[in-house]
């Protein structure tokens, strides 16, 4: 069980990480192309989904805090 726990984790981290550079990928190329055209009014695709990589950090982030909880409580 510990085991199956860890790999979990590690892939919960994983993720966390992904979502994190494809996050901030998308918010330099919406400030790039922002620049380059002078109108930051638009909510364009790359807006879009940096909105959706941050609120998938934050999701893996927490499941990896449950993961971490459990195997605390699974130690003692």
């Amino acid at each position: 069980m510990t085991t199956f726990l860890i790999l979990l984790l590690v892939l919960l981290m994983g993720l966390t990480l992904f979502s994190l550079i494809r996050g901030v990928v998308a918010f330099l190329k919406t400030t790039k192309i922002d620049l380059e055209t002078g109108q930051g009014e638009t909510a364009t695709d790359m807006q879009l989904l940096q909105n959706k990589m941050m609120f998938n950090r934050i999701k893996y982030q927490a499941l990896a805090v449950v993961v971490v909880v459990i195997l605390l409580a699974a130690t003692r």
